[in-house]
């Protein structure tokens, strides 16, 4: 590292490396704020989502080794965004297709810049962008971690038509799939869709290490046959098993996300539902450890 007066020129090149920079980042939080965020990890050119996971993998098993595990972890579409944080500073380990970076921020300036983001998009219009790739974080849990949890807020991008819900169900759900594994080894993790139009019937989305994205519905209560089950498996769906249909998509295929977006608005439309303001998630939750918010999921959480 050299410093010239205010600037800094810091160079890393292992894992061991950017471990030892978060632990000073953590250690001297006001020596280097306002820096720019320091690139610990390159990815190569056009690296597929699974191989910027596996890259990750060590940067962040040595931080994590170094300065703990975080107070909130989570990502965005972009890529991983983990935090170390109490009411003064905040470091943050944040990633996108082309690397991994370490900065430290005060924390109340980054957390208002970053709610604002929500705040001025708070419904997606159906005639504009859905900014769901652009959001800070699309997911994060904390589970009474070292440093401090912060306020509890309601801010959240809510998708205002189904093309922008299934935007931001693919984009969360590539999250889970690139970002989970190396953050949460072992753990799943899951939410349930409810529809006012069709009250009381459950469609649960989740994720687990062993088999990657799966999509089920509660089937109960119709009568089943050879026509039911035409119906139902031109929507989409793989398997029947004691009246919950399911679909499972592994995560060594890109479009996991995308099949399992598409077949989560599908039924939700085909039970009734007219817009994804007749929707609600709950039970949202990582191996039922913490507290898990979905602020980019595009559905109002209970």
């Amino acid at each position: 590292m050299t410093d010239t007066g205010a600037s800094k020129t810091i160079a890393v090149r292992s894992p061991g490396e950017a471990a030892e920079l978060a632990g000073r980042l953590c250690d001297e939080p006001e020596e280097y704020a306002g820096l720019p965020p320091i690139p610990v990890l390159c990815h190569e050119p056009g690296a597929a989502a699974l191989d910027r996971r596996e890259a990750f993998r060590e940067v962040y098993g040595a931080i994590a080794d170094r300065v703990g595990e975080p107070t909130l972890y989570g990502g965005s579409a972009q890529g991983p965004n983990v935090r170390w944080r109490d009411d003064g500073n905040l470091v943050l380990l944040s990633g996108d297709l082309f690397g991994v970076r370490l900065s430290v921020h005060h924390t109340e300036l980054l957390e208002e810049e970053e709610y604002r983001s929500f705040a001025w998009g708070a419904v997606s219009s159906p005639a504009g962008h859905p900014d769901f790739d652009l959001l800070p974080y699309s997911w994060q849990l904390y589970r009474s971690g070292p440093g401090e949890r912060p306020l509890a807020r309601s801010d959240a991008l809510l998708a205002g038509c189904w093309e922008h819900l299934e935007i931001a169900l693919e984009l969360m759900l590539g999250a889970w799939t690139e970002q989970l594994p190396v953050q949460l080894p072992g753990d799943w993790a899951g939410f349930t869709v409810l529809s006012g139009r069709d009250p009381g019937r459950e469609l649960v989305v989740s994720y687990s290490p062993d088999e990657g994205l799966s999509v089920a519905v509660d089937d109960r209560d119709t009568e089943q046959g050879p026509g039911r089950e035409r119906q139902m498996r031109g929507r989409g769906w793989q398997a029947r098993d004691r009246g919950w249909w399911q679909s499972v998509f592994h995560e060594v295929f890109e479009n996991a996300p995308r099949l399992a977006a598409r077949l989560t608005v599908t039924e939700l439309r085909a039970r009734g539902a007219v817009s994804p303001d007749d929707l609600v998630v709950r039970d949202a939750g990582v191996s039922d450890r913490g507290e898990l918010w979905l602020p980019g999921l595009g559905i109002r959480m209970a």
